[in-house]
């Protein structure tokens, strides 16, 4: 046989055995197709299943709704239960934004140290930036912040607020009583933002001055209050925080109780007859100002509150005197109740005598008397304080330093006092000895206003233009002359 073939018969014969080769494999090419085609299904079945799990929560969802063609497919997948570790270094953004405004709220009230402390003692320090920019500034304001003079330190003081002013100045008999002494909801607002604007910062008074162990015994010994430059510190307190019986129907709140946020909050009776919870007296509006001005209140400091016994605290009817009514022993428990809310909320308690007496003047066994009563019914609700506000002003010695031959601040401290507050028109009055801090207190009342726009633009007899305009705050409704009776 010729071993060569002609390449002119060699072309058809090649190309009929190439259709001959296909056409006899078409079936195992089929097959490979479809083996092909079966394997990419595997493939991103077992491809989607692992990103389902490794992937964070949402993405899964967000895949199925592009792939809605595949019911079969996604129906099967369903039950696939997903597993996310926290990955603190790629997804932090909620745990350090909230970790950043719970240290810019502590900071925002001065206290740069506890709120560089939250930051560094943190789980996420280390792994967001955002935190040590945050430390790094608070330094830096830390740094600057200048020391108070003690002895400059205001103290101003209220009673509880008119709430509804057309009872309150209705022309009866307490009318003039409430024109004097007693400041309106409105005026103490306009107060506040006049004081907030001016660089005023409230502080407690035992950031003052607090009795401290030393070398020489135990001494009431100033404190530093630390404040940025511009910044002033000043005192507040309340008095006869006891809803007296004549108050009710003249548009003051009722009584004190805890709200439903764990703070103290105030009732107040409806014309209707009902009883509401609000904003409806010195305490829940302070707060309220304070949590929308954190700048207001030096680490966290409240208000002095200041009892009576002689007809209960907080608008319980707690004095013995009361003793046969049915909610006697469940208004004691609701006193005692509240005042540990206010104590754990920031606010300072003090004693403001039993009966409102006058202790400077009183005979010596009615003073002791009115002491005892106090501390027996009031002391035995709220808890231990060391601060007292003397009724009308009246203090128990006069401006010299006590010295122990008074006999009355003697009994006073043998009760446990050391903080004693008198009331004067003067801007500053400050006294700190080995045991005791006294302090002159600022009557922002109806009749220190009205002297004030009296006065004119003689500034010798104005005592109120450092902390705002009376002629700005005093309401329209008030009856005016306002006249001390």
């Amino acid at each position: 046989m010729n071993q060569h073939i002609n390449r002119k018969h060699y072309r058809p014969g090649a190309s009929k055995r190439r259709q001959q080769y296909i056409f006899h494999r078409l079936p195992i090419i089929f097959i490979i197709i479809l083996l092909l085609i079966f394997l990419s299904v595997f493939c991103w079945m077992l491809a989607r299943h692992f990103l389902v799990k490794d992937s964070p929560p949402g993405l899964f969802s967000d895949l199925a709704k592009d792939q809605t063609t595949d019911q079969a497919v996604l129906e099967s997948t369903t039950d696939i239960e997903i597993f996310t570790e926290p990955d603190h270094a790629n997804n932090t953004g909620a745990p350090v934004d909230n970790l950043l405004d719970e240290a810019w709220r502590i900071a925002a009230g001065y206290d740069y140290d506890r709120a560089i402390e939250v930051l560094k003692t943190s789980q996420y320090y280390g792994s967001d930036t955002r935190i040590d920019e945050a430390i790094a500034e608070y330094e830096n304001i830390r740094a600057g912040l200048k020391p108070c003079d003690i002895s400059q330190v205001t103290h101003v003081f209220f009673h509880t607020l008119v709430i509804d002013e057309a009872k309150a100045f209705d022309g009866d008999s307490d009318e003039a009583g409430y024109n004097q002494v007693m400041t309106t909801k409105d005026e103490f607002l306009k107060i506040l933002d006049s004081m907030y604007e001016r660089g005023f910062v409230l502080v407690r008074l035992h950031d003052m001055a607090e009795m401290a162990a030393g070398e020489n015994g135990t001494k009431m010994t100033r404190k530093t209050i630390l404040l940025p430059e511009g910044k002033k510190p000043f005192v507040m307190s309340q008095d006869d925080v006891c809803y007296y019986e004549y108050m009710d129907g003249d548009g003051f709140a009722t009584r004190m109780v805890i709200g439903d946020d764990g703070k103290p909050t105030c009732e107040m009776k409806m014309d209707d007859g009902t009883v509401q919870r609000g904003a409806f007296d010195l305490v829940p509006i302070l707060e309220e100002y304070i949590q929308e001005h954190p700048d207001f209140s030096y680490k966290g400091a409240r208000a002095v509150i200041a009892f009576t016994g002689y007809q209960g605290i907080l608008g319980y009817r707690t004095a013995p005197s009361y003793s046969d009514s049915p909610t006697y022993e469940e208004d004691r428990q609701s006193a005692a109740a509240v005042a540990q809310c206010l104590r754990d909320n920031g606010w300072e308690l003090a004693s403001h005598s039993w009966g409102h007496r006058d202790l400077g003047t009183i005979e010596w066994d009615k003073f002791k008397a009115d002491c005892d009563k106090w501390d027996n019914e009031v002391r035995s609700l709220i808890g231990p304080t060391d601060i007292i506000l003397f009724p009308f002003g009246a203090d128990v010695g006069d401006w010299h330093p006590y010295q122990n031959d008074n006999e009355r601040f003697r009994y006073l401290k043998s009760l446990g006092f050391s903080y004693f507050c008198n009331v004067d028109s003067s801007q500053y009055w400050v006294q700190v000895g080995d045991d005791f801090l006294r302090q002159g207190r600022r009557n922002l009342d109806g009749f220190r206003m009205w002297k004030d726009i009296e006065a004119g633009s003689d500034t010798s007899k104005r005592k109120l233009d450092d902390l705002f305009r009376a002629e700005d705050v005093f309401s329209p409704n008030r009856p005016t002359p306002v006249v001390w009776e």
